[in-house]
């Protein structure tokens, strides 16, 4: 990101107010890299990063990082108050709340509007890109998905999901520039839980190849880089599917890891047995099958993909 982009529209503040500030809410994974995206590249004198954090235990490891910790929690609407008119532009990561979480109905999710209501208190930030799921469009029957399909969530906690989409729409509705990216699965090398290898070695099954869907996925840094680009270059209230370019299905990917780290390919199970053999979290992925296009992420953020696909991202 040029020095230019990240203090454009901050010229008439005052001095001290002329660094740009992004409050990354959800700071884990990718947050961090985000945060280390910016802090080790050019113009990062000139940009502060704060992240919400819900345990005081991670104040001192935030700090080394040259981030400033904010303690509050996303359940104690109260201990929000002070985000409002810190930030410049807001990176939301943190998902909802489980089933039943906050003590609201099942398909709300009582996290996000708490933070759009707390932003509303002051000044509003530039720029607000909220991480969601493709899980909102549900089974699409293998089908190419664009953008523009209507969402139909098929699992509560997509539909959680929808609920925070609207919340952060309306946030758009009163002057934030808001994004919203679509993210299938994560994975890198390096993240936690990043790489099928674990499940391979357990000898997880998959679907026979006549009953398996298709999957969508993304390496945590090209992730990283396409909340920046959002945040940044995204147009007002515009979704992104945040998907790199493979086009395989879920038995194909775990064939593939499992070839390149040189373990025995998965066992395959047709649908009708799969529930005796696969947890139910992972039979619910199973249920849904599409295909993410996106060239709107390639063509209107200008992002150039490190790993187009799962084969370069995983050998990388």
């Amino acid at each position: 990101m040029s020095t230019v982009a990240l203090t454009s529209g901050l010229g008439a503040l005052p001095s001290r107010f002329r660094r740009e500030r992004l409050l990354i809410v959800g700071y884990g994974d990718v947050g961090q890299r985000v945060a280390r995206n910016l802090l080790t590249g050019p113009g990062a004198q000139r940009l502060r990063v704060l992240a919400l954090t819900s345990q005081a235990e991670r104040v001192g490891s935030l700090r080394a990082q040259g981030v400033m910790p904010l303690v509050g929690n996303l359940d104690r609407a109260a201990t929000l108050r002070r985000l409002s008119g810190l930030a410049t532009r807001v990176l939301h990561l943190a998902p909802p709340p489980g089933e039943g979480g906050g003590g609201t109905a099942w398909w709300r999710d009582p996290r996000t509007l708490a933070l759009a209501r707390a932003l509303r208190l002051r000044s509003l930030p530039m720029s607000l890109v909220y991480a969601s799921t493709s899980g909102v469009y549900g089974d699409c029957a293998g089908a190419r998905v664009p953008e523009t399909r209507t969402v139909a969530p098929g699992t509560p906690r997509a539909q959680r999901r929808v609920d925070a989409e609207r919340a952060v729409r309306h946030l758009g509705r009163a002057g934030v520039r808001t994004s919203i990216l679509r993210i299938p699965g994560i994975y890198a090398p390096d993240r936690e839980g990043g790489t099928p290898e674990a499940r391979l070695r357990k000898g997880t099954p998959v679907l026979v190849a006549q009953d398996d869907v298709y999957t969508n996925h993304i390496h945590a840094d090209d992730l990283a880089r396409a909340c920046l680009a959002a945040l940044w270059r995204g147009r007002p209230q515009r979704v992104y599917n945040a998907s790199d370019a493979s086009d395989m299905k879920m038995g194909e990917y775990f064939d593939l890891a499992a070839d390149l780290y040189g373990l025995p390919r998965p066992p395959r199970v047709p649908r009708g047995t799969a529930q005796d053999a696969l947890p139910m979290m992972l039979l619910s992925f199973m249920s849904e099958s599409r295909r993410l296009d996106n060239q709107r992420l390639l063509s209107e953020l200008g992002l150039r993909l490190r790993y187009p696909t799962v084969a370069e991202g995983l050998r990388a």
